[in-house]
């Protein structure tokens, strides 16, 4: 069983967009966005998971990724945005599941198999995160998030 489908509680496994609906559910303000792609799940998790070039495609205010330092699943990586914000970002990357995160922003996405053909769910969250709060500012989150899913099911297929 892989780290991303482990069991939480005996009998329960949780594939990586059940984890990220979980996880986020525990940040106020937080909105999951997702669709189903017909593209297979290894194909979209590629272009997601390819922090440093192919999630700037898809994300429409992320301008550049730079991974500063990998350590099995955990990343630190430095963002800018389209408006010249930076962050620096630190989380965990697992076949299927990114969620990293700094002081002001948070990014979840998630990627998992839909069905028998091939197709996949995509989860995505994030925002800016209110300093010293486990909450985002939810202004925006939806509609960016659904540019981010139009431009990765025009890359994907």
């Amino acid at each position: 069983m892989s780290e991303s489908t482990k069991p939480i509680f005996p009998g329960v496994s949780l594939d990586p967009v059940q984890r990220l609906r979980a996880l986020a559910a525990g940040v106020r303000g937080a909105a999951v966005t997702e669709r189903v792609i017909d593209a297979s799940a290894e194909t979209v998790w590629a272009i997601l998971s390819d922090l440093e070039d192919g999630f700037g495609t898809v994300q429409p205010d992320m301008r550049h990724v730079h991974i500063t330092r990998r350590d099995g699943e955990n990343i630190e990586a430095i963002a800018r945005s389209a408006y010249g914000m930076r962050a620096r970002l630190r989380g965990t990357i697992r076949p299927g599941w990114c969620w990293p995160q700094s002081r002001f922003l948070i990014i979840g996405v998630a990627v998992t198999p839909e069905g028998a053909g091939a197709q996949c769910r995509v989860a995505m969250t994030g925002g800016i995160r209110i300093p010293g709060h486990a909450a985002l500012i939810p202004i925006g989150v939806r509609r960016e998030a659904r540019k981010s899913l139009d431009r990765l099911a025009t890359i994907a297929i």
